[in-house]
């Protein structure tokens, strides 16, 4: 049913496991960035050690089959871009919830739209999952874009479901999906 994270190659990325050695690339890139961690919905890291502390976390997560997270790595750079993982894993129902970054300066270029894709192809082909979903908040209209171009079809909005503490405002969920049979 399941492979765990996979190496996954496409024209300008190098998706793959995380390694320590990209600590600084991720500050630097995106787990640093209030705005990029605030519409991922992730905190901020603000220093070496807690990037390292995460990054031992993740990585001993990889001995688990149905643990899927990977950095995405700009190929010419040899950067640490942003991840894209599995934030749930449904085995009995063979369902993963996908979640994305992409750092700031990297943002507009098609990293995330490539990034998704190509674990969506990736999924249906050699694992058994059957349906890959992922919901992007209201005021985060650009995420919905990629989405639509990785193939994922909307299927509705959670209104106001979606809490933002720092400011005490709601906002929508907007759900996608694809299956199987979708792309293969």
């Amino acid at each position: 049913m399941h492979t765990g994270t996979q190496v996954i190659q496409t024209e300008r990325l190098l998706l793959r496991p995380f390694v320590m050695q990209d600590a600084e690339s991720m500050l630097r890139n995106w787990i640093g960035d209030e705005e990029v961690q605030a519409n991922y919905g992730e905190p901020v890291y603000d220093n070496i050690e807690s990037v390292n502390e995460l990054l031992h976390q993740w990585m001993m997560s990889y001995a688990r089959e149905d643990f899927y997270r990977w950095a995405v790595v700009h190929k010419e750079k040899e950067e640490c871009i942003g991840q894209i993982a599995f934030c749930h894993v449904d085995s009995a129902h063979h369902v993963a919830d996908i979640e994305y970054c992409i750092g700031r300066s990297y943002q507009g270029q098609g990293f995330a739209t490539v990034a998704l894709a190509s674990v969506i192809q990736f999924v249906f082909e050699r694992t058994g999952l059957n349906r890959v979903q992922a919901f992007h908040r209201g005021r985060n209209v650009s995420s919905g874009r990629v989405l639509q171009k990785a193939q994922m079809k909307y299927e509705g909005i959670l209104r106001k479901s979606y809490y933002y503490s720092e400011t005490g405002e709601y906002d929508d969920k907007v759900y996608y999906g694809v299956i199987r049979s979708d792309i293969v």
